[in-house]
């Protein structure tokens, strides 16, 4: 008589169905836009998510964790700007894709999420957007973040060590569907800048832009 081969059950951690859910639907039928800049930043090097440790991110938007410094500039005054620049996010995309500034000026954002998944316009470099999925990982596993929706209510939860998340640095919005923001921000640093959204799976799907220095 024959044995049976044993059977072995797969479990599938939460987060990587958390990760799974937010990045399905419309949002991946949209990553290939804008020429796929997740995967080819990956594949350079340029997103460097298993790599970067907590204490690379000096703007981090979890409380408790991390401090409000960044080496790229500040927020900027109202008074202070030069211009306006208006930014669009849809699944996964942004419009304009590409935006160019000059050291020591002052600019303000005006982003609108016209999309129908949660999206957040974030100044950063690859190292900052890296540890921030993290982070926003961590919002989804709280149920703080759903794929078209923010319960806000939750945000000053703790989510272990004292710590919060209540995404309200001065380089980034995280919005609703129909839902807008503003940033106003004065740029110091003129290299390895850009912008992205850090919600799990949409920075992988391509949704990313470029920041240029004249």
């Amino acid at each position: 008589m024959i044995n049976p081969l044993p059977i072995k059950l797969i479990v599938v951690p939460a987060f990587i169905l958390s990760a799974l859910t937010l990045g399905a639907g419309p949002s991946l039928a949209a990553g290939s836009h804008g020429g796929g800049h997740g995967k080819e930043a990956k594949e350079s090097g340029h997103m460097q998510g298993g790599h970067m440790k907590d204490n690379h991110m000096k703007g981090g938007h979890m409380k408790g964790g991390h401090g409000h410094d960044f080496d790229f500039g500040e927020p900027g005054k109202a008074s202070e700007v030069s211009r306006t620049v208006e930014i669009v996010m849809k699944e996964n995309f942004y419009e304009p894709e590409e935006i160019e500034v000059k050291a020591g000026e002052t600019i303000r954002f005006k982003i609108t999420n016209k999309g129908e998944l949660v999206h957040e316009f974030n100044l950063g470099t690859s190292a900052m957007h890296a540890v921030h999925q993290k982070e926003m990982m961590m919002m989804v596993d709280h149920g703080v973040l759903e794929a078209d929706k923010i319960n806000h209510h939750m945000m000053k939860m703790d989510m272990g060590g004292g710590k919060t998340m209540e995404h309200d640095d001065p380089n980034s919005v995280l919005l609703e569907p129909g839902k807008s923001g503003e940033i106003i921000w004065k740029f110091s640093k003129t290299a390895g800048l850009d912008f992205a959204c850090n919600v799990p799976g949409h920075y992988d799907a391509g949704m990313m832009g470029d920041i240029h220095f004249k």
